[in-house]
């Protein structure tokens, strides 16, 4: 396997999906949950629209009562670190198709919208 193969998949969703894929579902208006976990100053400088706020620290209180497991969870943060914790952490809990959108919202910034601000 050279560094270009994509690893093996044990026939689940991939946990990273990149900003032209998320951009693609939104413009085909797929139906899937854009979920933000950044605070809510960095959500005001800078977001996607329909995406929905839910702070890293309140994701364990409120996923279960505010997401359906059955749908397709896009988790976006700054990076792409926290997301991918998050993806981690709702994977566990039985969301199978939830999903970290990889270089966060600065990636979407640089690649997808330059109209989102950069912070």
């Amino acid at each position: 396997m050279t560094v270009y193969d994509k690893p093996p998949t044990t026939g689940s969703m991939d946990y990273e999906i990149n900003p032209a894929e998320v951009k693609a579902k939104l413009d085909a208006a797929e139906s899937f949950t854009l979920l933000d976990v950044r605070e809510p100053w960095e959500f005001e400088t800078a977001h996607i629209d329909k995406a929905k706020l839910m702070p890293v620290g309140e994701v364990p209180s409120r996923a279960n009562q505010e997401l359906d497991p059955d749908d397709h969870i896009i988790v976006i943060c700054h990076h792409g670190v926290r997301s991918l914790n998050v993806t981690a952490w709702l994977r566990q809990q039985g969301f199978d198709k939830a999903q970290s959108m990889r270089g966060g919202i600065d990636a979407w910034s640089r690649y997808v919208d330059p109209n989102v601000p950069l912070y």
